[in-house]
């Protein structure tokens, strides 16, 4: 018998009160245990929205959502689904509570009242499994915005959560910043076999998830791997989202009448289709 998706979306609808056209306008998606996926869609998408109705911070207006197989509009299971799916917001600053860092990881198990010996191994963990140990005893602001959104995932991964929701988790920092905190959350998922949902509008950010699912006016424009949804560049375009650098070079040479695969996303891959194409030349 099959497992039952993690994360099970039914004709999902949502409206801001007071707003007259839908957020979201009848998603169905599931989303299977221990995968990385990745959503992708301009501003006003509708992401920011499913990350908030994945942990029942926002309810359908109608639809349902399932969470480990309950619904998020049961509040007999609120506390639960809350556990269950740790929720990372963009800006680290906003997020941060305690003066040190250790003290920040254990804030919420100790709302949650768990003991505090289990709370001391939990921060220990979840501050070694972002790289961040050795900064326990640092004061939050003097770290980098990298080093803020770590601790912030750490505080996430203390309340022992299945699944990862990152919203736009990078917006807000340097390249350096975005590679260490991308780099944490696809550890996690290989490593540690969580669940993560990565919410983005920075296509690089999605190159290595095994799920792609593109966003348009609230809506699914497309759904499958990165390779399968990022050739896919004229619809893409329509609907006001772009494609790494590398599918667009490749996108170019196709137009120009080159036979190249749209399907080469890194930088060696896109690399090896050019000397292939110069090779099959004579240029080389």
């Amino acid at each position: 018998m099959p497992e039952q998706p993690i994360i099970r979306i039914e004709d999902l609808h949502f409206t801001y009160p007071g707003d007259s056209a839908e957020t979201l306008r009848g998603l169905s998606l599931e989303i299977a245990e221990g995968s990385f996926v990745a959503v992708l869609g301009h501003n006003g998408s509708g992401k920011s929205t499913l990350a908030k109705l994945l942990n029942a911070i926002l309810l359908p207006t109608s639809g349902k959502v399932y969470v480990c197989g309950r619904d998020t509009e049961d509040e007999e299971h609120l506390l639960d689904i809350r556990r269950s799916v740790g929720l990372v917001f963009q800006n680290p600053d906003n997020q941060i509570v305690a003066n040190v860092v250790e003290d920040d990881v254990a804030f919420a198990p100790e709302n949650l009242g768990v003991e505090p010996q289990e709370i001391r191994s939990r921060v220990d963990e979840a501050l070694r499994t972002v790289g961040m140990y050795e900064y326990r005893l640092h004061a939050p602001h003097l770290l980098s915005g990298g080093q803020k959104q770590r601790v912030a995932i750490a505080g996430a991964l203390a309340m022992q959560p299945r699944v990862l929701v990152l919203d736009e988790p990078t917006a807000m920092l340097d390249p350096l910043g975005r590679r260490e905190v991308i780099s944490t959350v696809e550890r996690l998922c290989r490593e540690r076999g969580m669940t993560v949902v990565l919410i983005t509008h920075h296509m690089s950010e999605c190159v290595n998830a095994d799920r792609l699912i593109a966003l348009s006016d609230g809506m699914v424009t497309a759904d499958g791997t990165p390779r399968e949804v990022f050739s896919q560049v004229e619809l893409l375009k329509r609907e006001g989202l772009t494609v790494p650098a590398t599918v667009r070079l490749l996108y170019a040479l196709r137009e120009a009448g080159f036979d190249v695969p749209l399907d080469a996303l890194s930088v060696d891959e896109c690399a090896d289709a050019v000397a292939a194409l110069l090779l099959a030349r004579g240029r080389v």
